[in-house]
């Protein structure tokens, strides 16, 4: 179940990337739509590619796109789509953005592709099929301290408006974990915890197309998520956590401390 929506979302992804790929580094024109938060060309030209592979073979399902919005057709499936995840390091040279696929069949996500082009590194995921990278199984850490964890975080667009909030808990993470990294892809962050790489994440203020195929590839990997206050995990909530099964409880912990 879900092989062919997993191969498209697979195949629309690799189209996409290697768009990105090909601009990456030649960056023309950048669009403002806040103070930090931008747009480039690339970003339409790889979700244009991806809507249209979508909908050539799922014409039926709901589309929920970042720059494009919501294309609704009634469905009780649909695919959230982010076509540049980490647009300000595109921007800049900074190699780490991907793209970001995932497919939500009535309440549950049930696949997710996350594709780094630069990298040539692809995860994937499909509800109880485990998750992989470039085709081999990938799981959670075993880090079971979170002084001995190296923690991946994000900071909203709108920090300068609400700056101590956010680097209060930032600071506290800080203070108890081995390392904190803020890379700028809380698709590509998600993936990582799944591949081990990082122990747990949080974040705030996000999008559903940010963490959507993320969490599905985290969650097959083994993974724990929630929000902020320990309630189900859904791409339409406002905060996220994310993290192996041992470091959770104190990553927790210093939340609701915050």
């Amino acid at each position: 179940m879900w092989e062919k929506e997993l191969h498209i979302a697979t195949t629309a992804a690799k189209a996409a990337g290697a768009i990105l790929n090909e601009r990456f580094g030649n960056v023309r024109h950048i669009v403002k739509k806040g103070e930090i938060d931008l747009v480039t060309e690339a970003d339409l030209k790889s979700e244009s590619l991806i809507l249209e592979i979508l909908t050539k073979h799922f014409p039926q399902d709901n589309i929920l796109s970042e720059e494009k919005g919501n294309q609704d057709h009634d469905s009780a499936r649909t695919w959230l789509v982010d076509p540049l995840d980490g647009t300000t390091n595109f921007a800049h040279g900074f190699p780490f953005y991907c793209v970001s696929i995932a497919l939500q069949a009535g309440q549950e996500l049930v696949v997710g592709a996350v594709y780094n082009p630069y990298m040539k590194e692809l995860f994937q995921a499909a509800s109880g099929k485990g998750a992989s990278l470039n085709g081999e199984p990938i799981h959670c850490s075993q880090t079971k301290a979170i002084g001995e964890a190296l923690l991946g975080t994000g900071f909203p667009y709108d920090i300068h408006q609400r700056s101590e909030e956010v680097l209060d808990l930032f600071r506290r993470m800080v203070l108890v974990a081995q390392g904190v990294r803020r890379a700028g892809s809380a698709a590509l962050d998600l993936c990582y915890v799944a591949a081990g790489r990082l122990d747990g994440f949080w974040e705030q203020s996000l999008k559903p197309w940010d963490t959507a195929a993320g969490s599905v590839i985290l969650k097959e990997a083994g993974g724990v998520l929630s929000t902020y206050d320990g309630s189900q995990y859904s791409p339409y909530e406002n905060t996220i956590v994310g993290s192996n099964p041992h470091i959770y409880n104190e990553m927790m912990s210093i939340i609701r401390g915050a």
